[in-house]
């Protein structure tokens, strides 16, 4: 089977984000021959002045403060791009569609264009644009030329839920629990974001274009 470079540009606040993003990451990981990056989208000055401060965003900012940003030549190097964002009203955070509108020149390029991608968000409820979030970032990953890559109920049987549980066929979703006993994510969302992981990465490998130093030679006729 052929391997995978997978990167996972995540933003996140309070740090809700970041542990689905490591679900993802390990998901990604168990597909052999993958290797996989977890970068963090940088903060907006403004944000950071309105937030610091609080203990909770401080004290998220300093647990993923080891992890690298994104730049645009991990994008290169990756043949599957797997997002994650937290839902602002119904939408991708600023500080991510900040980061797409850097790309104008990859894509004039078409540097993107064939690459398997998804996308995981967290919401502060469960109606907080958990799907529309994931559906309304379509528009810009189709515009660069990538191909998304959702969840499949058949592996996903967590998914038929009726109680409050993020995940659906467009990805994996989750949201803060902090009155109930339960961490975010819970282990149902665990699992659909390693499934998202795995089968993007499986995707991309498919997808993968050849690299020059792999390709074979050319045989006489």
């Amino acid at each position: 089977m052929n391997s995978a470079n997978i990167v996972i540009p995540y933003y996140s606040s309070y740090g809700t984000t970041h542990r689905l993003a490591e679900a993802v990451r390990s998901g990604a990981a168990e597909v052999p021959g993958s290797v996989v990056r977890l970068r963090r989208i940088p903060e907006l000055p403004s944000a950071e002045e309105a937030m610091s401060g609080q203990e909770a965003y401080d004290a998220a900012q300093a647990e993923m403060g080891g992890v690298p940003r994104i730049e645009h030549d991990d994008l290169r190097w990756a043949d599957g791009i797997i997002w994650g964002t937290p839902t602002r009203f119904g939408n991708m955070a600023a500080q991510v569609k900040q980061f797409i509108d850097t790309l104008g020149g990859m894509w004039y390029e078409g540097e993107l264009e064939g690459k398997a991608t998804g996308m995981f968000v967290s919401t502060g409820s469960i109606h907080g644009g958990q799907e529309t979030t994931i559906l309304s970032s379509l528009v810009p990953l189709i515009h660069l030329g990538m191909v998304f890559v959702g969840v499949r109920y058949s592996e996903n049987p967590q998914m038929m839920t009726t109680e409050g549980v993020g995940g659906s066929p467009y990805g994996p979703s989750t949201m803060p629990r902090e009155e109930s006993e339960v961490e975010a994510p819970t282990p149902e969302e665990v699992e659909t974001a390693r499934a998202l992981g795995r089968r993007v990465a499986r995707v991309a490998a498919r997808l993968r274009t050849p690299r020059e130093d792999s390709a074979p030679s050319p045989t006489a006729a």
